[in-house]
């Protein structure tokens, strides 16, 4: 059972001082307007559920899991001196301090980026022994010279390559900045993850990445309504499935 002041001031970001006087001025009530005290219980089963501060509506969570929309431009990181951060787009949810992003994308590069406040859930989500597939979109400087990914990169790296193929301009996502140098364009599947293996492989093909987005991670795909910097709540089922090892071939479109 969790107490009323922890889990709201989990969920505000306010102390649980605050949360008392909330609860002793009457502020906080639940839906019929009935005052709540700090240590009332609420059970686990209950939540999602929502209570009255100020008579406008709190949703009380016990995990949030996010889909965001990373823009070009933001740092996935909680705090950088030099860049806006990912994390900054998402603080304004409930449970906001908790909330962890599932692996990163580079400060040049835009798309799905995951969060959730369930450790175990980035792990399985990001570790390479799990093999979960994530899809990018890419713009290149030029047409690949090679027609397959190498075996090896340079440092001696073996890349994870699910699948490649060319694509229109037109089937891009909206995600993808289309540069007016770009030449060509590519969608890629990998099921790892190392330090900036994408770029990396279409360099070793003899092309030049200009424009890089995640479109898909596992299943999840992120929305073409989606604006940047945006983000939407997911059911936790959802990360779970796709924390699922990737022993079948991926539904993403060839």
């Amino acid at each position: 059972m969790h107490r009323l002041d922890r889990l709201v001031a989990r969920n505000t970001g306010a102390s649980r001082k605050t949360v008392t006087r909330w609860c002793k001025g009457g502020a906080l009530t639940d839906r019929e307007g009935a005052p709540l005290r700090p240590a009332d219980k609420v059970n686990p089963e209950d939540l999602p559920m929502e209570v009255l501060l100020d008579g406008e509506p709190l949703p009380l969570r016990d995990e949030l899991h996010l889909l965001s929309h990373k823009p070009v431009g933001v740092i996935t990181a909680m705090k950088d001196g030099l860049h806006p951060t990912a994390f900054s787009l998402v603080a304004h949810h409930p449970l906001s301090a908790e909330l962890r992003a599932v692996g990163r994308l580079d400060l040049d590069c835009s798309g799905l980026l995951l969060w959730t406040t369930h450790g175990p859930l980035v792990h399985k989500l990001t570790h390479p022994k799990y093999k979960i597939q994530r899809t990018y979109e890419v713009a290149l400087a030029r047409p690949p010279t090679r027609a397959e990914p190498p075996a090896t990169l340079e440092d001696g790296t073996v890349p994870h390559v699910v699948r490649w193929s060319p694509m229109d301009a037109g089937d891009c996502h909206p995600a993808l900045a289309r540069p007016d140098e770009a030449a060509c364009y590519a969608r890629i599947c990998l099921d790892g993850g190392a330090y900036h293996e994408v770029k990396r492989i279409f360099a070793a093909m003899g092309s030049h990445v200009l424009a890089l987005a995640r479109t898909r991670h596992a299943h999840i795909e992120l929305p073409h309504d989606l604006a940047a910097g945006e983000s939407i709540c997911l059911p936790r089922h959802e990360l779970e499935r796709a924390s699922a090892p990737s022993d079948a071939p991926s539904s993403d479109p060839a």
